[in-house]
């Protein structure tokens, strides 16, 4: 059985309301509706609107070390081909706007001390299964013409992948909508439904909506809206900036980014964390990141954060001194302490479920989320242990900011 095709302990009957309409929230209501649930999604702007609208749609295995998050990266590669595939096969969306791209992706190291430690860390991605493999000088050339010769070491990786964000969030949007999922936008949170200590659903700016599983998967707002529920987690928003250039010709032609890359996005610094990341798109501009700061909701563009994005996209790609930036833009990224999603149930009130705090991640790792969280439940066994994502772990649970008026009504 392919993992893409519904499992033999599928969900019939089971009314699941998913609190959020970006990645995850769209690829949960396309994996829970192929296996038999009733879905709605409740959000609170539009589709795709949030996070989803504000990333490069990366689809990475090259920045993820070891362990849980590696193992779900390397799931949600597998499944990503099949997804759309399957999709396409059943003429339900024109699978082109997700705009799948495998063009894999090569981490640059400049100094002597940072290919030191890109050769030790693509070694124990090798010893967790991770395709990678070293690149001479002649190797990068070839690969990457426009590339700044002042390399010290460089890795493939052939498995890492892009997508159109937006995009492929349509595609699995509409793929549940097309097997019967009911979508609600400007349809925002505002409290719990809760009976005999389950939560049963939520009040909405729409109304009440019942159902026997809540999802919260509102990204960056999910913090607030656990809060709401009665059933607090530390998941907060991470600004990230992106420059995008003037329509180019084909310049760059893999996932290209500094080694210091994968140490920005693992610390927990809430100053300016900035790394050279440079990519193409298929309309010709190239999207220059990457740059991490824990700011809450301040949605100003900042002069630092662009200028550190530009200086070290320079570095890699001196022929871009010459290019002009069209546009700048930026979002909030689902951050956690200990740089974990959460995925699972609620212990304190059964009924919520969270799959939130991928943080810059949560393209690449939505359809193995989705995957991982309709097993768990349905009963079925999977790949990868979900206690890797409790929700109770140290780093989640979080004091209530506020008392709920949790109404406790009958259907």
């Amino acid at each position: 059985m392919s993992l893409d095709s519904p499992g033999a302990a599928s969900l019939p009957g089971t009314d699941v309301l998913i609190i959020g309409g970006g990645m995850i929230g769209c690829a949960l209501a396309d994996r829970l509706t192929l296996d038999g649930a009733s879905v709605r999604v409740c959000e609170a702007g539009g589709l795709a609107s949030g996070t989803t609208a504000h990333g490069e749609g990366n689809v990475l295995v090259s920045d993820k070390g070891p362990g849980p998050e590696l193992e779900l990266a390397q799931l949600s590669r597998g499944l990503w081909p099949g997804i759309l595939e399957r999709i396409d096969e059943g003429a339900l969306e024109d699978v082109t706007v997700a705009e799948w791209e495998p063009k894999g992706g090569i981490v640059v190291a400049t100094t002597d001390a940072g290919a030191t430690a890109l050769a030790e860390f693509a070694r124990s991605q090798r010893a967790s299964g991770v395709r990678c493999e070293n690149l001479d000088a002649d190797q990068l050339a070839a690969a990457e013409p426009a590339l700044t010769r002042d390399v010290a070491a460089a890795v493939y990786y052939p498995d890492d992948a892009q997508v159109q964000p937006v995009g492929a969030a349509s595609v699995l949007i509409g793929a549940a909508v097309a097997g019967g999922a009911v979508v609600e936008t400007r349809c925002a949170i505002t409290g719990p439904i809760v009976r005999d200590d389950r939560l049963v659903g939520v009040q909405t700016t729409r109304g009440p909506r019942y159902a026997d599983i809540v999802i919260n998967a509102a990204g960056p707002w999910s913090g607030p809206v656990s809060d709401l529920l009665g059933a607090p987690i530390a998941v907060k928003p991470r600004r990230g900036d992106v420059l995008i250039t003037a329509p180019m010709p084909p310049t760059v032609f893999h996932k290209v980014y500094d080694a210091d890359y994968v140490g920005a996005v693992s610390s927990s610094d809430t100053a300016l964390q900035s790394s050279a990341v440079v990519e193409s798109t298929r309309g010709g501009p190239l999207l220059l990141g990457s740059s991490r700061r824990q700011c809450g909701f301040d949605n100003r563009l900042r002069p630092d954060s662009m200028a550190a994005i530009a200086r070290k996209a320079l570095r890699l790609y001196p022929i871009l001194a010459d290019i002009a930036i069209m546009r700048a833009y930026g979002g909030f990224r689902p951050y956690v302490d200990d740089h974990l999603p959460v995925i699972g149930p609620d212990p304190r009130l059964p009924g919520l479920w969270h799959a939130t705090g991928h943080e810059g991640a949560g393209i690449g790792l939505s359809v193995g989320t989705a995957h991982l969280l309709s097993a768990a439940l349905a009963g079925r066994s999977v790949e990868i242990e979900i206690a890797a994502f409790a929700v109770d772990r140290p780093a989640v649970i979080a004091p209530r900011c506020s008392e709920p008026a949790a109404r406790k009504v009958s259907r």
